[in-house]
């Protein structure tokens, strides 16, 4: 357990917390007027080793050697100069601050750090951490590495958890929600969508499933699998030679066929480690995904696919009411797929750049 101090004078700014790994869709932004959670689980931090926020440079600005340092190996809009390793955490785990109102941003309904820090330690003044809950983006605050302190405190050490007791304990992510949004002409509304953790998600895993591919066609696992990649898949790789295979893979399931070259598995919420096969899989290429959408993907259909006879089965889709489904196909993340691929070597490829290129000047915006 740690607590974070301020750095300049030492006042505690944060009650105890655990650290976790960062979510996958920390850096999103979903939609329009969406009134987005909180990122971080009450009584944890995530370290996102990146920078965020301003001031940004354009790539002509940087260039190509710098960005490599920096772990980015094809071109992007802008880089960030802000401050790398900040801790992320609730808003409701902070103690002892005070917004600063001229650093605002540009936000329309709430905050969204784009004037830099816009908390202050209560104590000294000093600008310690930047609270972000505009809409569209996911709550939180985040610390500055060069405001603030971490101390050990004193408290039970848990260990994390282990891979058996993840995949018994763990929770699905559910791939359709109610979105909740700030209002309209009829005041606060909500209405069913594909999550956003999912839609992160996919983007994230998007990115390593083409490094994957390796250029050729890549065949997904049926099931939800196939709703989610596969149409992307067919769409940004060639129809053409023989087929990758992609299998699921993790606590709890039997070992793929020596055949798959592809496994798609998941990543430890608590140290953010991805599960690693052994056996004849354990050359295949890993494709990391958040264990709650990991967990819905190898999940039994909860309906049965055929139509029954005699008394209807308790575990049938009923029609009555129709499921809450949203009325277009599910798209991946852009900006996440984005933000990935440009930070796989791999992407130096010309057909991975190639597709990057195409994303910038909106191509298949029915993909993402």
């Amino acid at each position: 357990m740690f607590v974070f101090t301020c750095a300049g004078c030492g006042a505690q700014l944060t009650t105890p917390l655990s650290q976790v790994a960062l979510p996958v869709h920390a850096r999103q932004k979903y939609g329009n007027g969406a009134q987005l959670p909180v990122l971080m689980q009450a009584g944890t931090f995530a370290v996102d080793p990146e920078p965020w926020g301003g001031p940004w440079r354009v790539w002509d600005e940087t260039g190509p050697g710098e960005a490599e340092e920096r772990g980015i190996y094809a071109l992007v809009h802008a880089l960030s100069d802000g401050m790398p390793g900040a801790s992320v955490t609730a808003p409701g785990d902070i103690r002892g601050t005070r917004l600063i109102p001229e650093q605002r941003g540009g936000a329309c309904c709430g905050l969204d750090g784009a004037d830099g820090p816009n908390m202050a330690c209560e104590a000294c003044g000093l600008p310690v951490a930047t609270r972000v809950d505009d809409c569209s983006l996911w709550q939180a605050v985040r610390l500055s590495s060069d405001a603030v302190h971490r101390i050990p405190v004193d408290g039970a050490h848990t260990a994390p958890l282990s891979w058996a007791e993840l995949a018994e304990q763990g929770e699905e992510t559910p791939l359709v929600e109610p979105i909740a949004t700030w209002g309209g002409p009829l005041g606060p509304s909500h209405h069913w969508s594909w999550s956003p953790q999912w839609e992160a998600a996919a983007g994230h895993a998007l990115a390593h499933l083409l490094v994957a591919s390796r250029g050729r066609p890549v065949k997904v696992p049926d099931g939800a699998a196939t709703d989610v990649f596969q149409r992307a898949l067919d769409t940004l790789l060639p129809a053409g030679g023989p087929k990758r295979r992609a299998a699921l893979a993790g606590p709890g399931r039997p070992s793929p066929d020596a055949g798959v070259d592809v496994l798609l598995v998941p990543v430890h919420p608590q140290t953010g480690q991805t599960w690693t096969p052994t056996g004849p899989v354990e050359s295949a290429y890993l494709v990391p995904l958040p264990l709650g959408v990991w967990l819905r993907l190898v999940s039994a259909q909860p309906y049965l696919p055929v139509p029954a006879s005699g008394r209807m089965p308790q575990d049938v889709l009923r029609d009555d009411p129709l499921p809450m489904l949203p009325s277009y196909l599910f798209r991946a993340d852009r900006a996440t797929f984005q933000h990935t691929l440009a930070r796989l070597p791999a992407v130096r490829s010309p057909w991975l750049r190639t597709i990057l290129a195409n994303l910038t000047h909106g191509t298949w915006t029915e993909l993402f």
